[in-house]
């Protein structure tokens, strides 16, 4: 079979360079007794190393195409290959509640979407890795009082300590990306509750980042029922760029306080 046409409508741009393959599938050497599901395995230049490596592996892919060539030039993956769309999934189905890895060159049309799904199976993923488009990993990655921290930022450093490894150009892919892609790792910290409600939490870092250049007074106003007295305390007069994760946690509790009064 010849190698497949890359779909722009898939957000497909192959890895070329065998070295990044090879770095990327070294991220998750430390979860050999893992299992571990590649999202957007392409023509397998990651898959190849996973499993070279050893590990319990299946991979999810959208492409028909792909799918073939895999079946065709990957015979260990037998009955591990899932032609579905990763983001429709209930990943329970396939791991029920064992632990499980989640590694990929990622599409970059559906990155963000991704990373929100891996939120939903916390407590299951011990850790994620892979290629993002630069700006996402940089986001994912950024401290607070950076221009790129956001939502994905806060709600994911929430649960995971995370570290943006290395750069990758855009000439080792074919198609070559329009812009330059970015490895980062996500490790589950120790975190097992919060502290706060996780619901109004989601929704406290969503609203507050909706208006990122106002304050949190502004922002938030309407969460507290405009109330004159809460909306006195300093938290309020920052604007959300400038937070940490436990300064969203504080103010979510705080604004958790005026809702049971």
């Amino acid at each position: 079979m010849q190698q497949v046409k890359a779909k722009k409508n898939l957000g497909q741009h192959f890895l070329t360079d065998l070295s990044v393959a090879q770095r990327i599938a070294d991220t998750l050497l430390d979860y050999r007794e893992t299992p571990v599901l590649e999202i957007g395995p392409g023509m397998g230049v990651l898959t190849q190393y996973l499993i070279a490596d050893g590990h319990d592996l299946k991979v999810v892919e959208l492409d028909t195409e792909s799918v073939e060539y895999l079946n065709e030039h990957y015979p260990e993956l037998d009955g591990r290959i899932i032609s579905a769309d990763f983001l429709k999934l209930n990943l329970t189905e396939i791991f029920g509640d064992r632990e499980f890895c989640v590694i990929g060159n990622y599409p970059y049309n559906i990155s963000s979407q991704i990373l929100f799904k891996i939120l939903d199976y916390k407590d299951q993923v011990p850790c994620c890795s892979g290629m993002f488009q630069r700006e996402v990993a940089q986001r994912v990655a950024a401290p607070p009082g950076s221009k790129t921290y956001g939502i994905l930022s806060v709600l994911l450093q929430a649960w995971y300590d995370i570290e943006y490894l290395f750069t990758v150009p855009e000439h080792v892919f074919n198609p070559p990306p329009k812009v330059k892609s970015g490895v980062i790792k996500l490790t589950r910290n120790s975190v097992t509750d919060l502290g706060c409600d996780e619901k109004l939490f989601k929704t406290v870092v969503k609203t507050s980042f909706g208006q990122r250049r106002k304050t949190l007074r502004n922002s938030l106003r309407s969460m507290v029922q405009n109330d004159a007295e809460i909306l006195q305390n300093p938290i309020f007069a920052m604007r959300p760029e400038q937070l940490s994760v436990a300064q969203f946690i504080e103010l979510t509790n705080i604004i958790d306080t005026t809702r049971t009064e």
